[in-house]
């Protein structure tokens, strides 16, 4: 794993699809949650950064990757945005 924390932590927080049906929740020191519908935690594991790249390990071993770009996590054929918190 490479990359230092606070470039770790530049991400943090939940990334959605435009239909709000996939969910990533990227946390503090490398661990992440997938949402799928309703179903909570569907995926988990560790993730960590390399430039604008992002890798995952799930908790069962599966890996799978992606990247970032202007804003938008693209990851296995999904495209991502930030969640903006109400205020």
């Amino acid at each position: 794993m490479t990359g230092s924390s606070s470039d770790q932590n530049k991400y943090v927080g939940m990334w959605v699809t435009v239909d709000g049906r996939i969910r990533h929740e990227l946390l503090t020191g490398g661990r992440y949650a997938e949402y799928r519908g309703d179903k909570k935690c569907a995926y988990q594991g560790s993730y960590w950064l390399e430039g604008n790249r992002i890798e995952y390990v799930d908790d069962t071993g599966f890996t799978a990757d992606g990247e970032f770009r202007d804003g938008v996590l693209y990851h296995a054929g999904m495209v991502l945005y930030v969640e903006e918190e109400n205020t």
